[in-house]
Order: C-alpha cells, then structure tokens, then sequence
C-alpha cells in the first residue's frame, strides 16, 4: 500500500514536469522569454537598469533575480543594476502608512526608475493593484515594462512592453516557471554583455 503524501508529492513533481515541458514546447513563450533579454541587455548596456517588483511568492522572485544579476548567475563578471523593490522595509511601510498599499511599488518606481530603464512587474493573477499602478507610472516615465504573469488576458497585459504568460492555472507552477524562465534571461544576458557560453 502507497503513502498517500507521497503519491501526492509524486502528482505534484509530474504536473511540474508538465508544465516546463508545456513553456519549452511553446514557441511564443520561448521567443517571449528570448525577447526579454535582448530588451534588458540592450538597457543594461546602455547605463539604464532592472527594476523588479511583485507580492508574496513574486516578490520572492523580484529579489531572486535581482541577486542574480548583481552577483552572478553562473560566470564571474561585474555585477550588473538590478532592484527589487520588495526589500526596503521602510519604505515599503513608509509608503503604504502615508499613502496605501497600492502605491507601495509606485512611489519607488518614480524615484529611482529612468527613461530606458527595465521594469520587471511580476502577478501570477495579472491582477495586483499595486503592481498595475506601477506599470502606469513605468509607461509614464518610458521605462520598458515587462509583465511575468499567467496565460490569458489580465489587466497588465495592456501595460507592458513584452508578457511572459505561463500556461497554468496553479500558482505554484506559475511562480516555478516564471523563475525558471528567469534563469534562462540571466543567462542570456551574461551571453549578451560578456560572452559567456550558452547552455544548450
């Protein structure tokens, strides 16, 4: 007789397993994910740097990244600008006491953001208000906007520059290939600016 926890752990792993497998057999998702790189490299190179931003889970991720581009993600190079606007206590509380919670990554945005700059604005719902009000001001300021989000139409797909749209309907797989994802940008950025090997 199986342990239950464990068949359920297995059915976890394979609808893991199915959802990568889904997100590499998607040619838009895959050109998508390609695209993103070229348009953070292309700021990168260019003085300007990556915001990041996202609730929960994707604020987890909005620092994830952020650390792989200011340390590194596989070679030794120089570290690359890259904020996650999830970090900062004081302001998070700051901003949200004196003018509320939707503002939270606004306010952040408009101060450190510049034209030509990335912003990275990650909902597994398309949904978060505080993240399409930062969207709003990223397009205000010209600030490239890119949305990790899930598949289907949301309100921040209107907002952004490029979507990354993970085909699920679990937010745990959304948040695992939308990480996944950004794995593969960090290495496509390094191939870009400093000519490390791609990893096929």
């Amino acid at each position: 007789m199986t342990d239950p926890r464990e068949d359920a752990v297995a059915a976890h792993l394979r609808r893991s397993r199915d959802a990568a497998e889904r997100a590499a057999s998607d040619r838009a998702f895959v050109s998508a994910t390609a695209g993103i790189a070229s348009r953070i490299a292309a700021s990168l190179k260019g003085g300007g740097k990556l915001l990041l931003a996202g609730n929960g889970g994707s604020a987890a991720d909005a620092q994830h990244i952020a650390a792989e581009f200011v340390g590194r993600f596989v070679s030794d190079r120089a570290p690359l600008p890259a904020i996650a606007l999830t970090t900062d206590t004081s302001a998070l509380t700051a901003i949200g006491n004196d003018y509320g919670f939707e503002q939270v990554f606004e306010r952040q945005l408009r101060a450190l953001g510049r034209k030509d700059d990335v912003f990275v604005a990650i909902s597994t719902s398309g949904r978060s208000p505080n993240v399409i009000a930062a969207l709003k001001a990223a397009r205000e300021l010209g600030i490239v906007t890119v949305g990790f989000t899930k598949a289907g139409d949301s309100p921040m797909r209107a907002l952004c520059d490029l979507t990354l749209a993970a085909d699920s309907g679990e937010t745990a797989l959304i948040q695992q290939i939308h990480i996944t994802a950004a794995h593969a940008i960090c290495m496509l950025v390094e191939h870009e600016l400093f000519g490390t090997p791609l990893r096929g």
